[in-house]
C-alpha cells in the first residue's frame, strides 16, 4: 500500500522538533509554543481528517491535541519517550477513538484533496484519480480501528511499536489489524490492479 501513497504523491516526513525549542516549550515560552504547533499542525489535522473526515469537528478535535499537549509538554521526556510526532498522534488517535464513540462520526474519504496533479498525459491523469478514488472506496471498508493502524503505518510511516504505543493495544494486535487491513484493501483493489 505504500507504492499507493506515492502514487498518490502523499508524503509527510518533516523533522522532530529541536531540543532547544522543545525546552522552550517545556518553559511555557510563546514562540516556541507556535514554532511546535506550526510545526505538526499539518500531521494532526491530516491524521484527524484521515481519520474522523474533514470538517470542523477536525479543528476542534485538533485544538484539543495540541492543548492536552502543551499541557503535557513539561513531562514529556525525549529521551525516553517516543518520538514527538509520535507522541502527538497518540494524543489525536485516542482523540479519535473517544469522539467516535460519543458521537458516532461517519468515515469519510482518505483525502481526495490529496491528490497531486501530474504534469503527465490527460491518460496517466485519469488512471491515477481512478486508483485515488478506488482507494478511498475500499478504505471506507474497513473498521475504524483497521483503519487507523493503515492510516498511521501508511500514511505517517509509524512502525509496529509506535503503533502500538499510538494506539495503546500489543504488538500483536496492530499486526494483526494491518495484515487485514491491507488484505481486505488488497482485495478491493485486485481487479484495479489487474485491468492495468
Amino acid at each position: 500500500m505504500a507504492a499507493a501513497c506515492t502514487v498518490l504523491g502523499i508524503a509527510e516526513s518533516a523533522a522532530e522538533l529541536d531540543e532547544a525549542t522543545l525546552e522552550g516549550c517545556r518553559a511555557g515560552n510563546a514562540a516556541a509554543l507556535r514554532i511546535f504547533v506550526t510545526r505538526y499542525q499539518h500531521l494532526v489535522f491530516a491524521f484527524l481528517s484521515r481519520s474522523l473526515g474533514a470538517g470542523p469537528h477536525v479543528e476542534d478535535l485538533a485544538q484539543e491535541v495540541f492543548l492536552r499537549a502543551c499541557r503535557a509538554l513539561p513531562t514529556f521526556d525525549s529521551a525516553k519517550s517516543a518520538r514527538l510526532s509520535t507522541w502527538l498522534l497518540t494524543i489525536a488517535s485516542r482523540l479519535a477513538i473517544d469522539a467516535r464513540r460519543k458521537r458516532r462520526l461517519p468515515v469519510a474519504p482518505l483525502d481526495a484533496d490529496l491528490v497531486i496533479a501530474a504534469s503527465g498525459t490527460p491518460e496517466t491523469e485519469r488512471r491515477r484519480l481512478e486508483i485515488a478514488s478506488a482507494l478511498e472506496r475500499a478504505a471506507m471498508q474497513l473498521s475504524s480501528e483497521q483503519r487507523d493502524v493503515f492510516v498511521l503505518a501508511e500514511f505517517h510511516g509509524l512502525d509496529t511499536k509506535e503503533l502500538a504505543l499510538c494506539l495503546g493495544v500489543p504488538e500483536a494486535t496492530v499486526k494483526t489489524r494491518l495484515f487485514r487491513a491491507r488484505a481486505r484493501l488488497r482485495t478491493a483493489l485486485r481487479s484495479l490492479w489487474e485491468d492495468s
